[in-house]
């Protein structure tokens, strides 16, 4: 008997119907942090000032705080000369004002003394030992002065949902006196990887068996998409090992991604767990690598069945489960702009009628093909990208001007 697709779909289907299984199950949900450990996380909502910064008038100069007229006229062949009343550094404050002919000595930092409006800098002043300063130029109204609120007013929009919480991001609220924040729950992703030739690494290989590459580098490219993912072990191609794995699996996490056993061969049954548990939507696409494609739900979460050759994999992760993914995660990434153009160094034969996936590497205007089987591990280290041949097109033929898809 040959193989069985029973719902098998052409690649614009298949997007629609997966980002609407994530959009129909799982909601993106928010979980309250310390701003010390937001570091790369997406905020659930947009947050508003709750002071005004600076939240005094601030000195932005080491020098003098002085009345702006007082300096009026000062050069260094004819200098005014003030009285020093006060010494203020950064975080210190004084009762004194400074008034006509006096001024107060201050630091960077430092609010600015009642009375005063400008700041000249040391560099242009030569402080006297009878507790004087000559100023030898002229300072303009609120010259080195940050005014009260200059920077950021109470109550106004500072960082809006969806932001990427970077060092400056986060800056802005430490400014506000912010302890925690609200960012989106990184999704729930777990990994399996299935076969009875799996072994981990650290096993010794017996003839047939192959080390496990699938697992941990699909939870990579998962956590690279903003989840929380981990590996989950490995699981037999036997029914009934496939149903408790699968059932006690989706008790830790809402995504759960199974390599291999996806095909309607001999010893593969994750379409028929899935048919007992919840329902299958999608059973074939109509791609290659990636034919083999399996997505169900069960009990409102979503079990999606890589195939199990590392390439194939990779590329179905990337071509049709990052995108919702990333969103679920609150992450405002469009995949369709991380692409390069370039020109085809040689040329694609590809099957009419599937959309086919070719993995490429980039060398500046350069897209060379990497004519690699979808078993074999080398080509994705050394690939940059792949290259969408539609179903309708047999041939790119070498020169032809093309548009790579990058990876993460």
């Amino acid at each position: 008997m040959g193989t069985e697709f029973l719902k098998i779909k052409e690649c614009d289907e298949a997007i629609d119907i997966i980002q609407k299984l994530f959009d129909d199950n799982i909601k993106p949900q928010s979980e309250e942090i310390d701003v010390s450990e937001a570091y790369g996380r997406i905020l659930y909502e947009d947050v508003y000032s709750r002071m005004d910064f600076p939240p005094f008038n601030k000195a932005l100069k080491d020098g003098f705080a002085i009345l702006s007229e007082d300096s009026f006229g000062a050069s260094e062949e004819s200098p005014n000369t003030l009285e020093i009343i006060d010494f203020l550094e950064a975080g210190s404050t004084t009762d004194k004002k400074v008034e006509k002919g006096k001024c107060i000595e201050i630091s960077t930092g430092a609010a600015m003394p009642e009375g005063a409006e400008s700041v000249i800098m040391v560099e242009y002043c030569e402080k006297l030992d009878d507790g004087k300063v000559n100023l030898l130029t002229t300072a303009t109204p609120s010259q080195d002065v940050a005014k009260k609120g200059s920077d950021i007013e109470e109550g106004k929009l500072i960082l809006k949902k969806g932001d990427f919480l970077n060092p400056g991001k986060i800056g802005v609220l430490l400014s506000q006196g912010f302890e925690t924040i609200e960012v989106y729950k990184k999704p729930s992703v777990g990994v399996i990887s299935s076969g009875n030739e799996i072994m981990m690494q650290g096993e010794e290989l017996s003839y047939g068996k192959i080390y496990d590459v699938n697992g941990n580098m699909i939870k990579n490219d998962a956590v690279s998409c903003g989840a929380n993912a981990k590996f989950l072990g490995i699981m037999r191609d036997n029914y009934d090992e496939v149903k408790e794995k699968i059932t006690e699996s989706l008790n830790e996490v809402d995504v759960l991604l199974c390599s291999g056993g996806t095909s309607a061969g001999l010893g593969d049954v994750l379409k028929h767990v899935l048919d007992e548990l919840g329902e299958v939507y999608i059973h074939g696409i109509s791609v290659q690598p990636g034919k083999p494609t399996i997505v169900g739900v069960i009990d409102e979460k979503l079990v999606i069945g890589l195939p199990g050759n590392p390439v194939s994999a990779l590329m179905i992760f990337n071509a049709f489960v990052a995108q919702p993914l990333t969103k679920l995660a609150g992450i405002d990434k469009d995949f369709e702009l991380k692409t390069v153009k370039g020109k085809m160094t040689r040329r694609i034969h590809s099957p009419v009628g599937r959309m086919q996936y070719q993995l490429v590497k980039v060398n500046g205007e350069d897209v060379q093909p990497i004519f690699k089987d979808s078993g074999a591990i080398f080509s994705l280290s050394s690939a940059d990208g792949y290259v969408k041949v539609p179903k309708s097109v047999e041939l790119l033929d070498e020169g032809e001007k093309v548009e790579v898809y990058l990876f993460n």
